[in-house]
């Protein structure tokens, strides 16, 4: 049986240089993408020209028919998923919180906690040993922001990445009896187009003089991560959130 992962916000950033990893690492890989078909694509030939297995998928995890057509289309196409990283994740414009409005909170927590919270949810249904699955992993990108707030720039980002951080504990207690290990990464300054979402495409450089390492991270080193997390070299860890962020 194929180890099958499934990578939402799978088509740039940490999401696309954790789908080459892991299609290195032998996995077959599911490509999840909001809106950027062309990126998603651009990965999965490239993995498949590495000999390796992937497919592209649509789909809004904020909304709930999506998350059921993306697994179930990994289902029919790669095999029962056995391994999920959260990835995807909404970023809007800089401001303080006296400025956000309800709809902005609306589709960041949709995004970064309901979505995570349902394709969570789809993980477990097809790798628990009580469904008659064979285990597997689940690792939530989390950010150091959930650690510093982010005043003045994103707190309602951070919050959500805050969430996501108790899920990853909660869950973990939740299933480590049935098979699964969940844990997290929380990425410091990465080179990412997020910070463009957040109206600043060049924040880390900006920030990076506050990292005891001085430089920002590239998603390569994030991914990195999540594939340690997700092998066998980390067997006997679970609910434990790992700081990928220099230092800081």
């Amino acid at each position: 049986m194929p180890r099958v992962l499934i990578v939402t916000g799978g088509s740039t950033g940490i999401g696309a240089a954790t789908a080459r990893l892991a299609a290195r690492k032998g996995y077959h890989v599911c490509v999840n993408f909001l809106q950027r078909r062309d990126a998603a694509e651009e990965v999965v030939s490239g993995i498949r020209d590495a000999s390796g297995v992937a497919v592209a998928v649509q789909a809004d995890i904020g909304v709930e028919s999506d998350v059921l057509r993306l697994f179930e289309t990994t289902d029919c196409e790669l095999g029962r998923v056995t391994a999920l990283v959260n990835n995807a994740a909404a970023m809007e414009p800089q401001t303080r919180l006296d400025s956000v409005d309800a709809g902005r909170l609306q589709r960041l927590f949709a995004t970064n906690v309901i979505g995570s919270f349902l394709c969570a949810r789809e993980a477990v249904r097809r790798m628990s040993t009580r469904y008659g699955g064979s285990g597997g992993g689940i690792v939530n990108v989390s950010s150091a922001a959930a650690r510093y707030g982010s005043p003045g720039e994103y707190i309602d980002y951070a919050a959500t990445k805050g969430a996501l951080d108790t899920m990853t504990v909660g869950l973990a207690k939740e299933v480590a009896e049935e098979g699964i290990r969940v844990n997290a990464v929380r990425p410091g300054f990465i080179y990412t187009g997020l910070h463009a979402k957040g109206g600043e495409p060049g924040r880390v450089d900006r920030v990076k003089s506050l990292v005891p390492m001085q430089r920002g991270g590239q998603p390569e080193e994030v991914a990195a991560a999540i594939l340690w997390l997700l092998s066998g070299e980390a067997s006997y860890i679970t609910g434990t959130i790992l700081d990928v962020a220099g230092g800081r």
